[in-house]
This record gives structure tokens, C-alpha cells and sequence, in this order.
């Protein structure tokens, strides 16, 4: 049976090694009187025999379930949507189960899984269940403070208010194949809106999602991202230890000239960010867009194991970096932050894209809250300069403090031919100006840019 249309207990059942349903909170005085009430808060006709009928089809007596679990041996609460069940729809009860979910998780310091199916918020309760949103948004907010991942898996489908906050409000959103995900509804929406819009796969391209899991795949992914970002109790207590810079896996010797450090930096055969991710990290999972409607396909981050700990990365690919990218590593940072989890960087980029395509995305913004996440962090950030250095499209990624870079690698405030062309030097000259750029690795060193050249392996 496809995960998508299991049941609330069936789907996880699908996930989870053991688990055990928490208990049913008898809710706020006001909305347990309001939905025992005849026909609901509303008085709409018809609810109550709506609701028997979906007791009946379904055995449950709410659109979700609520349960203690282990996933890969880490304990979890897990959340569990009945679309079966009025559609898997939001009101008040729903509302009271989430919220004492959420705090179980606060008070036992776990993290939350929520495996949802809805198609919204419940009409037949009005604002009454419209308004279960904010609960559910500050209950997710507070986990979020708290230090606690949240984890979605997007099932068939994924609508409205429940897409508005558990979905898309999670760290780290998985969608299975084929669902349907938009805040609007199928009956709902415009009648000559693309479908593809509305689909997993079309989520993922527009950088809402973080990757499509096919439902074969989904107890693994969900096992590897709950070791990769849940800590050892222990280790909380400790101070965050840097991350190792990775050894230079191209040319060891150091270049002689400046133009040299340039074309070794460009040599197409260099290793690149998947070379250094695959020597240095045991597993890793990734992360992907900018949940802003874009993905920079030339940008890498995730979190992956090395030597038994969590580090998370963010590594240029070698490509100018476009907004996007580096509103998807200006996230990671700041999700690597809220979990007391070390970072690397892997700066490697000609310069920030400069077409009016990236003009119009927010450019300048995005690099400036990639300088303010990186600044900002309370973990320590490790950069290694792994090729091209390219202006602040580079120093974007790279840490204040904590910068290596490898021989094969420079750094400049503009690249020497620019500088050659607004210096109105012909071409000859600009071999020249590569030297007075002093962009080499043994210059950064001796300027203090850097903190020194990783030996190789």
C-alpha cells in the first residue's frame, strides 16, 4: 500500500521500530465544551453525524495521532495525520492533541516527526479551528527555541493550514512521490493553475522541500536525519568543538605567481566540493533550497557524520553563486546554530552571480544575511578555501576567524582581469596585477587572512 494512504497508525507503524500512542489531553475548558456541543461551536448541521461517520469508517475519534516512538533507536514524538477522518482537517481537539504533543517533546527534550495528510482547517468549526494555526505555530516555535528538530514528511496531500505550519514551518521537510502540496486546496485554486505547482516534485524544484523520498526509502532518511541531528544528551553539555578543516586534496605544491594560483584554481580537473564532502564525512544527508522559491544548483548543504559527531556544511560547487544559494546556506547555518551543531564551509566560487536574473532575486540581501548568519553564529564555522576565491561571493562563506585554504586555491577583492580592465591595463598586464593582488595562498597567510595552507592527506 502506498505510504501516502496509510492510515494515521499504519503510516507510523511504517517508520517507527516501537511506539505508543500519548494520552488524549482533554483540551481548554472553552473549546472541549465548544466541540462536545451539539453540531460543534457553530451549530453546523449535520457535524455531529459527520463525525460518527468518520468514527465509524475510521476507529479514531480526531484527525490525528499522537505517539511516543522509536525511529532507528532515538525517541521521538511523532505526529500522524487520519485523512480519513474529515479530511484529515484541523479543529479545536486536533489543536489541544498537537499542542500536548509539542510540550511532551519540550518536556523530554525530543525531537518531532509529523507525517501529515490534510486538507486544511476545519469549515464546519469556523475560526474556532482556523485559529488552531497560532497555537500550533507557537507550540512549533517554542520546540524551535528549545533547540529541538522538527521533522515533516509530506504525504498525499498536503494543504492548507497544516502545509502553512507543521509542513513548511519544519527544519527539514521530506514529501512523498506524487503528493500533492500547496497552501490551496485542488477545489480551491485557480482553474488553470499547473499541477506541477502543487506536486512534490514541483515543491522541490521551487525550493520548498528539501528532497522527494520514495515511501521504500522513508524509515532510513528519516533514521539517518534524526542520528544526524540529535545529539547525544551528553554532548549538550560540552562546548561545540570546531570543525577539523579538510585535508588538500589537489596539487600540494604552492604556486609561484599570482596568475599561476589563478589557473591552477581553474583547472577544470581540480577537486571540487563533491571530492572534499565524499573524502571527509562518513554519511551525509542534504538540505535543499532557499524556501523562497529558488535553488542554487552550484551549493551543497546538509549535515553529514565524520569520527562519530555532526557537522554541517555548506560548500560552494565552483559556479557563481546565486541568491539562492546562499539564502540555503545562510538556513543551514542558522539550523546548525539553534542545534549546537559545528560547521564547514567549502568556499569556492568566482564571485556572486551578477545577471539581472539574481539582481531581481535579491542579490545584495541574500549575501548580506549570509555575512549575518555566519557572523551571528554562536557555533564555531570552519571555511577552507577549496579553489576560486571570488570577491564577497566567496567571503560570504567564509569564517571571520577560521579560514584555511589549500594550494591550489586564491582569494581576491576582483578577479586580476577586472582589475586589469578598470585600471584601464591592457592584457599583458594582467599577470602583473594578479602579483599586486597578492590573491596567493602564501600571501593570505602572510596577510593574516588566512589561518594557514592544509597540508594534503
Amino acid at each position: 500500500m502506498p505510504c501516502a494512504r496509510l492510515t494515521a497508525r499504519q503510516a507510523i507503524a511504517a517508520v517507527a521500530d516501537t511506539y505508543t500512542e500519548t494520552a488524549v489531553p482533554d483540551g481548554h475548558r472553552t473549546s472541549a465544551a465548544a466541540s462536545s456541543a451539539p453540531d460543534g461551536p457553530l451549530g453546523w448541521r449535520g457535524y455531529d453525524d459527520a463525525r460518527a461517520r468518520a468514527r465509524s469508517r475510521t476507529g479514531e475519534d480526531e484527525s490525528v495521532v499522537t505517539a511516543l516512538a522509536t525511529i532507528g533507536g532515538r525517541e521521538t514524538v511523532v505526529l500522524s495525520f487520519e485523512f480519513r477522518y474529515l479530511g484529515g482537517s484541523l479543529g479545536e481537539r486536533t489543536g489541544d492533541r498537537l499542542a500536548a504533543a509539542y510540550t511532551l517533546a519540550r518536556e523530554r527534550g525530543l525531537p518531532v516527526v509529523s507525517l501529515i495528510a490534510t486538507g486544511g482547517s476545519r469549515m464546519q468549526e469556523g475560526m474556532r479551528a482556523l485559529t488552531q494555526l497560532q497555537r500550533v505555530a507557537r507550540q512549533s516555535a517554542l520546540n524551535r527555541a528549545a533547540g529541538l528538530p522538527q521533522i515533516a514528511v509530506l504525504r498525499d496531500p498536503t494543504t492548507g493550514g497544516g502545509w502553512a505550519t507543521l509542513g513548511a514551518g519544519a527544519d527539514v521537510i521530506l514529501a512523498l512521490p506524487g503528493a500533492q502540496i500547496g497552501f490551496a486546496g485542488s477545489r480551491v485554486r485557480p482553474p488553470d493553475a499547473d499541477p506541477h505547482a502543487y506536486s512534490a516534485e514541483g515543491q522541490l524544484a521551487s525550493g520548498h522541500i528539501d528532497a522527494v523520498v520514495p515511501p521504500d526509502r522513508l524509515r532510513a532518511t528519516l533514521q539517518r536525519w534524526l542520528q544526524l541531528l540529535c545529539p547525544p544528551p551528553e554532548s549538550r553539555t560540552r562546548a561545540v568543538a570546531p570543525a577539523p578543516p579538510p585535508a588538500a586534496l589537489g596539487v600540494p605544491e604552492l604556486p609561484e605567481t599570482g596568475w599561476e594560483a589563478v589557473v591552477r584554481a581553474r583547472e577544470a580537473a581540480r577537486p571540487r566540493a563533491e571530492a572534499y564532502l565524499r573524502a571527509y564525512f562518513d554519511d551525509r544527508e542534504e538540505i535543499s533550497g532557499d524556501r523562497c522559491g529558488g535553488v542554487d544548483p552550484g551549493i551543497r548543504c546538509g549535515f553529514g557524520h565524520r569520527d562519530g559527531r555532526t557537522i554541517a556544511f555548506a560548500a560552494q560547487c565552483g559556479t557563481a553563486t546565486r541568491p539562492a544559494g546562499f539564502r540555503t546556506a545562510a538556513r543551514l547555518v542558522r539550523l546548525a546554530d539553534r542545534l549546537g551543531i559545528p560547521v564547514l564551509t567549502l568556499v569556492d566560487t568566482p564571485g556572486a552571480a551578477n545577471d539581472a536574473a539574481a539582481e531581481q532575486a535579491g542579490a545584495g540581501a541574500a549575501i548580506a544575511d549570509a555575512f549575518a548568519a555566519l557572523a551571528t553564529a554562536q557555533v564555531p564555522v570552519t571555511s577552507l578555501l577549496i579553489g576560486e576565491g571570488g570577491s564577497g561571493g566567496a567571503l560570504a562563506l567564509a569564517a571571520p576567524d577560521r579560514l584555511w585554504a589549500t594550494p591550489d586555491s586564491y582569494f581576491s577583492v576582483i578577479a586580476p582581469e577586472l582589475a586589469a580592465a578598470i585600471l584601464k591595463r591592457d592584457e599583458a598586464q594582467i599577470h602583473d596585477t594578479a602579483d599586486q593582488l597578492r590573491i596567493r595562498p602564501q600571501d593570505l597567510r602572510e596577510l593574516g587572512v588566512i589561518r594557514g595552507i592544509v597540508p594534503p592527506a
